[in-house]
């Protein structure tokens, strides 16, 4: 839990108290005079960096209940701040609280509106803040705080009157179900009979005001020490219009929670003081005044608490993704020793396993080489079938031609010139070795194919033969691989051959012959 300041105004003294690890410490008090503004701005030089809550317990508190037309959002805010300015125009410390709506007529807004009237008596020590730097988090009213007491401690009643002993003196406030209509301070100190006297008094203003009818009962509820319960019980009998609850400040301190443990004795000294303070300390409570520029120093404490918050995650990440990175090595280091062992393991098994086997007539790096050799030879090794495949599947669709001739031959890029493929593969034992190029090494080798053929010519139509070889020749060329030369025509007609030969004297078996290359690049 972060450390806090506690503050506890009244008109003529305030005490300061330390939270720390959800223990109130014992506080200090100053005078609301030169020498204690003094003494409280060494105090704040001490503490300049832990957030301030400041409760204003104030005599110069000033409680209106007004019916406002039930509007809502802007309206509703401007109808809010123009009825401020018109009931307490002096102080910028105002409150306002909504606390339901009327059950007949026009169902207006029933509005409590309340102010420190005087604020002088703040001044002096928020500018003793401001002078410091200190942040300030939140300005209070004590007599609002309360609404929470009752409601938590279940004191909720249709008239009930929460009576306290404060530093300031006896606070008395009167509630309506659980909506705070007024309250009044009684200042100086006061022992049971005054305070069943002013109880008294409360509930003869409240009957005069009619917010009490007669024959009505008001519930008193006293926050008391142990000592003033022994002095109170004899004094407060109840009676037709008035009951008493006596409820002791530790018994309280531990139903609303307030109590680092069970075991914590509860402090006498400014004991409902103490109360509400651990109250504001346990409980995230906005504050009950606008705090204007002198809230500028808490929000850059909020700042850099977020920076500080931000830096710490970064860092637990940082640390987590060190811690991981770091097991991660150690697995990867366990697991490279593995391997290593198991690496030196088979190497041993393999050399064992060498030794074992006879010896081979060559050495295994040659074998492998070999192997990898006969692997191009049988990817890249020049074969006519992909190329008379393609010849057969144009013959299909060209019937007519007959093939008369077929010279398959492997280009290399040897300077040499290029000979008939079959015939390289077909050489003996002992002769000049086949060229690495022709065997597809390392890449495949560009492969032609000469082709011969002719077309029977029925009375001598060399047209109808030459469309026949065009035909077929783009029947091969519709594969991108294949590159088709025509090497001779049926008929040369070409401008500057000379034609010959006699038409209309065509056999029967009459033939036109022409001669294609295809040149094919795997």
């Amino acid at each position: 839990m972060l450390s806090k300041q506690l503050f506890y105004l009244s008109a003529d003294q305030l005490y300061a108290y330390q939270w720390r690890a959800g223990r109130l410490a014992r506080g200090q008090q100053f005078g609301a005079d030169a020498q204690g503004l003094q003494a409280f701005g060494a105090y704040l030089q001490q503490h300049s960096t832990t957030p301030a809550y400041l409760v204003a317990d104030l005599i110069e508190e000033d409680y209106q209940r007004l019916q406002l037309p039930h509007v809502g959002g802007r309206a509703r805010r401007e109808l809010v701040a123009r009825r401020q300015m018109q009931l307490f125009r002096d102080t910028p410390y105002c409150h306002t609280e909504f606390q339901g709506r009327e059950a007949e007529g026009r169902r207006d807004d029933i509005t409590l509106f309340s102010a420190l009237t005087n604020p002088q008596l703040l001044q002096p020590w928020l500018a003793a803040l401001e002078q410091h730097k200190v942040p300030l988090a939140a300005i209070y009213s004590a007599p609002l705080l309360a609404p929470m007491l009752v409601q938590q401690l279940g004191l909720e009643q249709e008239h009930r009157l929460l009576v306290t002993q404060h530093g300031a003196g006896l606070r008395q406030s009167y509630f309506a179900g659980a909506h705070l209509k007024f309250s009044r301070l009684t200042m100086g100190l006061h022992d049971a009979h005054n305070i069943v006297a002013e109880t008294a008094k409360t509930w003869q203003f409240l009957t005069s005001t009619r917010l009490l009818e007669r024959g009505e009962l008001l519930q008193v509820a006293l926050l008391v020490t142990a000592e003033q319960r022994e002095q109170l019980e004899p004094l407060c009998a109840d009676g037709p219009e008035i009951a008493y609850d006596l409820i002791e400040l530790d018994a309280a301190e531990q139903s609303l929670g307030l109590r680092a443990s069970s075991r914590e004795p509860a402090s006498t000294e400014c004991s409902a003081d103490q109360l509400m303070l651990r109250l504001v300390a346990r409980r995230h409570i906005a504050s009950h005044y606008p705090l204007a520029e002198q809230a500028r120093y808490y929000q850059l404490w909020q700042a850099k608490l977020g920076l500080h918050i931000g830096t710490g995650a970064a860092l637990a990440c940082a640390a987590v993704v060190v811690a991981l990175n770091l097991w991660a090595s150690s697995e990867a280091a366990n697991d490279s020793e593995r391997l290593v062992l198991e690496t030196a393991h088979l190497q041993t098994r393999y050399r064992d396993t060498l030794r074992s086997l006879p010896a081979l007539p060559t050495r295994s790096g040659d074998m492998k080489g070999a192997v990898q050799t006969e692997q191009i030879v049988a990817r890249n090794g020049p074969t006519p079938t992909a190329l008379m495949l393609l010849v057969s599947q144009a013959l299909e669709q060209t019937p007519e031609i007959n093939l008369t001739v077929l010279d398959w031959e492997v280009d290399t890029p040897d300077a040499a010139p290029a000979q008939p493929a079959m015939a390289q593969m077909q050489k003996v034992a002992g002769a000049a070795p086949i060229a690495a190029s022709v065997l597809g090494i390392p890449t495949a080798p560009v492969q032609s194919l000469r082709i011969e053929a002719d077309i029977g010519l029925a009375n001598g139509d060399y047209r109808s033969a030459l469309a026949s070889m065009n035909r077929f020749a783009q029947q091969l060329a519709r594969n991108r691989a294949l590159r088709v030369e025509v090497l001779e025509p049926p008929l040369d007609v070409r401008p500057g051959v000379k034609l010959s030969g006699s038409a209309g004297n065509a056999t029967a078996d009459s033939k036109a012959r022409f001669i294609l290359k295809l040149v094919w690049q795997a």
